[in-house]
């Protein structure tokens, strides 16, 4: 039975820019979630408290953000890997494995597979980019 998100963000119900929608129609990074459990931690981390924008000089102009909570963040990847949520929620508070980061931090492998699927890291107060 598959998870479904029932806290989804406002910004999420974009219906030409979504974050989660284009995640998982791109094989190879669902399947780096999948079965790179560092790398589902480090995807969840850098999807709490930042905001995501497309590299769209539209979207830009129109001030197109996307973001989720720490629960929202922890549910997607749980429902890729067909997990539990709380294997991911605050996972990066805990610090089960050295290779976990907390929550917020992006490490340089997960903002250049989003930027590859057109996502850059955008300053949530205004438009400007990071």
């Amino acid at each position: 039975m598959a998870v479904v998100n029932t806290h989804m963000p406002y910004e999420i119900f974009n219906p030409v820019f979504n974050l989660e929608r284009d995640v998982k129609a791109t094989w190879w990074m669902l399947d780096r979630i999948r079965h790179d459990s560092v790398y589902a931690q480090n995807f969840y981390a850098a999807l709490c408290n930042n905001y995501y924008g497309p590299y769209d000089v539209w979207a830009i102009l129109k001030n197109i953000k996307w973001n989720c909570s720490w629960r929202y963040a922890a549910n997607m990847v749980a429902e890729i890997r067909h997990d539990v949520m709380d294997t991911w929620y605050c996972s990066g508070v805990q610090l089960i494995n050295p290779d976990y980061v907390p929550e917020s931090v992006i490490v340089p492998g997960i903002e250049r597979d989003l930027e590859k699927l057109g996502w850059i890291l955008v300053d949530a107060d205004t438009k400007n980019l990071l």
